[in-house]
């Protein structure tokens, strides 16, 4: 990386994004670039680390990201993934993650079947993460949730071995949606994948009641940071 180089971070905009301008905002606030991404594209621009947005990509048709899945700048997303490459889906990116099966499990309709949206208190599961480094273990996290289907759910089997491999990130310090085991986020078992249904995005100012996202945003930064120096 060249010197005064700021980590790309690109942000995808599917059609029904909604967060992508502020993604890109908080990504400035933490240090980094944010760089505006189309999902017909074909090229990720050589971008150091990728953000999924939170909204309603597609219209939510099908199932919440089933559709997204299939948006061309995709392929690029998981081949940049297979080689390392730090990504990021937040709230609707969680679930075009999953259903990429880059990330375990789905996200199912909140238990009480309506749309959630205000502040929740998380626990970092697991603080030996690029996301999650300048985190510690245990510590607890406020940051805002937006969603109607953002309960996550694994086989018993699934969920066992997560939960083994320290791959259960982030959990809910209560029963907001439904979400098995209180589950906020997951990791890939390679460590560079990560979904999260809170909006880190939208705690990283003290105006808005909190920055603990900044801390896992700030992380991403640095993780972009560390891949654009070993490709170089």
């Amino acid at each position: 990386m060249s010197e005064g180089r700021r980590p790309r971070v690109g942000v995808i905009t599917f059609p029904g994004s909604l967060d992508d301008r502020d993604a890109v905002r908080a990504v400035g606030f933490m240090g980094g670039e944010g760089v505006a991404l189309w999902h017909a594209e074909r090229d990720l621009h050589g971008v150091d680390a990728v953000i999924l947005p939170g909204g309603f990509s597609y219209g939510d048709y099908l199932r919440c990201g089933a559709i997204a899945r299939f948006a061309p700048i995709m392929v690029e997303v998981r081949a940049f993934a297979e080689g390392g490459g730090p990504v990021v889906g937040i709230c609707n990116g969680f679930q075009i993650l999953c259903e990429s099966r880059l990330l375990p499990g789905v996200l199912r309709p909140n238990r009480q079947l309506e749309f959630v949206s205000r502040d929740v208190r998380i626990h970092v599961e697991n603080a030996d993460t690029v996301f999650t480094r300048l985190c510690t273990a245990g510590q607890r996290l406020v940051i805002p949730i937006k969603h109607g289907e953002g309960a996550w759910y694994a086989g018993e089997e699934t969920f066992v071995q997560l939960a083994a491999r320290n791959q259960i990130v982030l959990r809910y310090e209560e029963d907001v949606n439904g979400s098995l085991g209180n589950v906020a986020g997951v990791i890939n078992e390679r460590g560079n994948v990560m979904g999260l249904m809170p909006h880190p995005e939208h705690a990283v100012d003290p105006l808005l009641g909190s920055a603990d996202g900044g801390l896992l945003l700030e992380a991403l930064v640095d993780a972009a940071a560390q891949h654009s120096l070993a490709r170089t």
